[in-house]
């Protein structure tokens, strides 16, 4: 049999989302409170409240919502395109918002640093990301960009795209950093062919390999830590 919660009009205001938010905060609210704030209201004969832990239900609870597409979303029983879109646009504001540091954070002064910039754009892809973060001589970032998406190996990650860009940004140094989706940091054989490939080009052009970073779960590998990467 259904489970079934009363319509938001019939709960007492005060155990309410909105008002509970009001009067608390947002962290005192579940993940299913707050997405039926997102929701707003409800579908036919359905509490929001009942909606939004069905949503969560199907999708795989809240990690998921980070890589569900608008389809997916709208194949969901109460949910149409304006609510599909109210979901994505508030889980897209909480990645980008993630994604920002304090002023003085992006001056890149240790391998934690570069992680935490990237960690959250990267950790949940579903297929590697070949990311490059450019610094002045400050090692302030300049620039960040995504030079490849896919499997990585030597003969499709050339150091020619990635210091070519490095030149256009007048960068006086890169950190490179990707993911492994499986969720281990631990470098392939690819990766470090990449890295060592890297580090000669980087030399040659003046232009200074400072790490390269392996994203996982909320973990992270450092070559330079573990000493693939020198200042030699």
């Amino acid at each position: 049999m259904e489970r079934t919660l009363p319509m938001i009009k019939d709960v007492p205001e005060e155990e309410r989302p909105r008002e509970r938010m009001l009067r608390f905060g947002p962290e005192h609210l579940s993940n299913a409170e707050l997405l039926a704030l997102l929701l707003r209201t409800g579908s036919t004969g359905e509490s929001v409240m009942l909606l939004a832990q069905r949503v969560l239900s199907k999708i795989g609870g809240l990690k998921a919502l980070t890589q569900v597409s608008l389809k997916e979303l709208m194949e969901i029983h109460g949910i149409g395109p304006a609510k599909a879109v109210q979901i994505m646009a508030g889980v897209e504001l909480g990645q980008r918002i993630s994604r920002l540091l304090p002023e003085e954070r992006y001056a890149i002064r240790s391998p934690q640093d570069a992680a935490r910039f990237v960690m959250e754009e990267l950790r949940f892809q579903k297929q590697e990301h070949f990311v490059c973060l450019f610094l002045n001589t400050k090692y302030q970032v300049i620039g960040k960009q995504c030079i490849f998406k896919g499997s990585l190996n030597a003969s499709v990650v050339h150091p020619r795209e990635i210091f070519h860009e490095a030149i256009r940004n007048s960068a006086a140094a890169i950190i490179c950093v990707h993911n492994h989706p499986s969720g281990d940091p631990t470098p392939s054989p690819e990766d470090l062919e990449v890295t060592e490939r890297l580090i000669e080009a980087g030399r040659l052009l003046g232009i200074e390999l400072i790490d390269h970073l392996i994203i996982g779960d909320q973990s992270y590998m450092s070559m330079r830590e573990h000493g693939m990467v020198s200042d030699e």
